[in-house]
């Protein structure tokens, strides 16, 4: 399952995310080393952590609630190899690279607690927090030969240049439906072409991280405005490093990004049947895992046309009252009204 479903219980965090305190500077910044990679902590935390590091990961532990059978546990970095050995990892995001000096690429993942691990019978440690909280702005380096890239390989304008170059290359010369389907791209190309001279200004890109873990996918999609503005014809993302194809959508079976990080598809097959598919991206992966769906059916009950669906391993749709399929709908309303660059400026 997405590790967004992964029962998060810091109640803590909202009220305490913007402590702080001098660091970075300071020469007795307490360095810590594995052989791959370092950072350093800020000499005031000196005696509250102990750590468990190995050759590819550093784990930092407050120490007293350690003790107390509380965890402890406030922040890790890690290397992984092979990026979906990391996919999918319950508080982990990747927050950049680092570069073997034998030619080895790491993602660097920053590993986060998912519950909470100090004592909160005895209200905020503050302690803990600061030890917590660092982990924001952590300041790492590589060690011995290898190089460390902060956000390297995580931002769009470095990882799809060679799709936008294609999409542009489509439009520029032309290419019939069969073509567009066979590259993965979406036939409304051909469809907007009848009516825009010049294409490259009404497609447009735009770069954000749908699953939250920490690489931007590659959003195309037309420039337009009101309930058009940021739909999506078609959804890029990586894996295993490789910019990799979702989806194509149309006209009648448009995507949007909804409620910030999720995946909403809205078809029409006529007057009486319509809906809309909600999905997650998974990480490090093309597979659109579904979470909801909607349909409005005047065929299958005419009087009653409103149905939902959370269970996918058959297709049983629970047929529900209106206000019960508007109030559960109007959930996923908030779409992303992305302001496309047109692939004229690309460069």
């Amino acid at each position: 399952m997405p590790k967004r479903f992964y029962v998060f219980v810091f109640l803590f965090a909202v009220s305490f995310m913007s402590c702080s305190f001098a660091f970075g500077a300071d020469k007795k910044d307490i360095k810590i080393s594995n052989g791959y990679f370092s950072f350093k902590l800020p000499y005031e935390t000196k005696g509250t952590y102990s750590v468990i590091k190995n050759d590819k990961g550093i784990f930092i532990y407050h120490t007293e609630s350690k003790k107390e059978g509380f965890g402890g546990f406030a922040f890790g970095l890690k290397l992984y190899k092979n990026p979906k050995d990391h996919a999918m990892m319950p508080g982990g995001v990747k927050v950049g690279e680092l570069n073997g000096k034998r030619g080895t690429i790491y993602d660097m993942v920053l590993i986060r607690p998912t519950d909470v691990q100090f004592n909160y019978e005895k209200g905020i440690n503050n302690d803990y927090m600061k030890l917590y909280n660092f982990a924001e702005k952590v300041e790492i380096k590589g060690v011995h030969g290898n190089e460390y890239g902060k956000s390297q390989g995580m931002k769009g304008r470095d990882l799809y240049g060679e799709i936008l170059q294609k999409n542009i290359k489509a439009i520029n010369e032309k290419w019939d439906s069969d073509k567009l389907e066979q590259e993965n791209i979406s036939y409304m190309y051909n469809v907007l072409s009848i009516s825009n001279r010049n294409l490259l200004d009404k497609i447009g890109y735009a770069y954000y991280d749908t699953n939250s873990d920490g690489i931007d996918e590659l959003l195309i999609g037309e420039i337009s405005d009101g309930n058009w503005k940021g739909i999506i014809y078609d959804i890029y993302t990586m894996v295993d490093r490789k910019p990799a194809h979702v989806i194509s959508g149309g006209s009648r079976n448009r995507y949007y990004v909804c409620n910030n990080d999720f995946i909403c598809n809205e078809y029409s097959s006529g007057a009486n049947e319509s809906g809309m598919n909600v999905y997650v991206l998974l990480e490090n992966s093309t597979e659109l895992y579904p979470q909801v769906s909607f349909k409005y059916d005047g065929y299958e009950n005419k009087n009653k046309p409103w149905f939902l669906k959370y269970d996918f391993s058959n297709n049983k749709w629970e047929n529900v009252s209106e206000n019960v399929y508007t109030e559960r709908r109007v959930i996923f309303n908030k779409y992303k009204r992305f302001d496309y660059t047109p692939l004229s400026k690309f460069k």
